[in-house]
Order: C-alpha cells, then structure tokens, then sequence
C-alpha cells in the first residue's frame, strides 16, 4: 500500500509508490565519457575564463578560484525595477550576477573526493561571496548550488559550483520563512531534535544533522542543519562548518557508489528574515525523471521511503 505524506511545514505532498521501488544498485547511472576537450577551469587555462575575482591558494598554486560566469543567467546591467505593463504583465532586466566556483585545480576529483578540511573551505568561499553580493544595490538573494553529472544540468565535468545573486528572493524560500514565521519558535530546531531520533537519521556530530526529509520529494534526498540556529551560513562557526563538510562528504560518497547525478544547494533567509529559517543544505540526488503526473499536478511520486534512503546511507 503506497503513502501520501506532507512537508513538515510546506503545503507541499509526496506520494510514495514504493512497489516502484528498486534496489540501490539498480539506480547507477551509466558511467559518462570523460571530456577531452581543453578545462576551462584546470591550472594553466585560467585565461580562458573571465578575469578571476577571488582564489585560495595553497603552496604557490591556487586551490580554489571564483570568477564571472562566461555564459551568465543574469547580468548587472539595466535596473532591478519590476515594471507593470497592466494588471497580467510585469517584467524588468535580468539583474544580478552570476559567479563560478572551482572546486578544486584536480580535474580527476569531484566534490565527493575532497578532504573534509577542503570542503570547509568551498564553505568559507560560500559565505565571503555571501557577504559580498548581498552589498550589490539591488541584489535581494544570492543562490549558491551545485549540479553534478549529466541529468543534475552540469555541462563542464570540473567540479564547480555557481554563485547567482538575483533580484528576487527565491518563491521557495519565501514559502519557507512564510511557513516557519507560524510558529511560535522555529520548526526546524524541533524538526532536527525529532529526525535525530528516527530511523530518517542519516548521521550526527557535534554541530550537524543529516536526515532523509518525512516527504523526500527525490529518490534518496538529505538534508543537513547545524544544530545551532542560525539563519545563514554566513553566521556559521569553523567548527560547525567543519561538521556540515563531514555530513556533506558522507552523503556524496554514497551517491557516487551509484555514479548518481545530484544538485544540492543552500537555503538561507534573506537578511530581515534570519530570524525564522534555519540555514540547511538539500542534495536532491537526479535518478528519476518527473514525468505527466507531477507536471499536471504539482505533486511528486517517490518510489524510495525516506526511511529506505536513511538505511542506504548509514550503510558501511
């Protein structure tokens, strides 16, 4: 018999039609060709990106490197200003700017591969283009997530991660802030102490939680939240993010046992609202494709139980 569940605080559904269901090994993906072609983002190659912003280094070579995107979703040019042409049409310039991350100057090593320090410091890079993008005049939030293989929206096979501040706040995370402003105190400090003691936990330290959501809206889908509250990676501790590395590392090696495309991305409130969401971490792995069903309805099939996922990751 399948199960219809809810979003802890979203009016968002999840039907699970668990008789779908494969086992984890039947999920890998077929493993992608490699790209010949010259890396735009290997050493030796950084002139064929727009001109570097920012770098990490590490014994005279850079380890980490952000720069502008050569093919930008969103540019600072014209004005932030939505505009009403009548009551059915409202648009503006495509505002904002749109930043690359490379991960590592290891063309061979993914996300998954990096030592735990290395992606404490992608974390850091994090929070300084952060601080920094929300400075811009007309910038409301800045997007930071990461698409890894082929059916996650990647297109380059360098690890990277894209920065985009825009002008809008995310509907999503405007539908989280809404949502959690309803209770008393925040959801998600409640939500945390309960999923650490259900069969969804997927692992726990000192600062971090990391559990398969009650309504996982994709096969094998982890959140992570540092214990503590806070509204932003920007107000972390290097300790905590040293924790978040952890529980992201051990997520994205079991997702490359199943060669799985992923995204995983940060929620964070916008400054006036740190008060009422907890920054988290989503990695939404991409091993099913949403078909007519969740297209006509807006509802998601499921055919892995949250609490499937959690026994997969927590496997040795």
């Amino acid at each position: 018999m399948g199960v219809l569940r809810k979003d802890y605080t979203l009016e968002r559904w999840v039907y699970y039609a668990t008789d779908r269901k494969k086992r984890p090994i039947e999920f890998k993906e077929p493993v992608a060709i490699a790209n010949t072609k010259i890396c735009l983002f290997c050493p030796g190659n950084e002139h064929l990106t727009p001109k570097e912003i920012g770098r990490v280094e590490y014994k005279n070579n850079w380890k980490i490197r952000w720069f502008p995107n050569k093919f930008p979703a969103v540019e600072l040019n014209g004005s932030p200003k939505i505009k009403a042409k009548n009551s059915f049409l409202m648009e503006s310039n495509n505002y904002g700017m749109h930043e690359i991350i490379a991960d590592t100057n290891e063309h061979k090593k993914q996300f998954a591969d990096l030592s735990i320090e290395h992606i404490k410091e992608i974390f850091e890079v994090y929070s300084l283009r952060i601080k920094s993008l929300s400075k811009i005049k007309g910038i409301k939030y800045v997007a930071v997530f990461k698409n890894h293989g082929s059916l996650a929206g990647t297109s380059l096979v360098h690890s990277h991660t894209q920065i985009a501040a825009v002008s809008l706040v995310p509907e999503i995370v405007l539908d989280e802030v809404k949502a959690a402003g309803k209770f008393k105190k925040c959801p998600y400090c409640s939500i945390i102490r309960m999923e650490s003691k259900s069969k969804r936990k997927i692992f726990e330290n000192k600062n971090a939680v990391a559990f398969a959501p009650f309504a996982s809206r994709f096969n094998f889908e982890a959140w992570i939240f540092p214990k503590r509250h806070v509204g932003s990676i920007t107000d972390m501790r290097e300790n905590e993010l040293y924790d978040m590395a952890l529980a992201l590392k051990r997520i994205l090696l079991k997702l490359k046992m199943l060669n799985a495309s992923y995204n995983f991305f940060l929620h964070y409130a916008p400054k006036k609202e740190k008060k009422e969401l907890h920054f988290h971490i989503e990695v939404t792995p991409r091993l099913a494709k949403y078909g007519g069903f969740e297209l006509s309805t807006g509802a998601i099939i499921n055919s892995i139980m949250p609490e499937d996922a959690a026994k997969f990751y927590r496997a040795k």
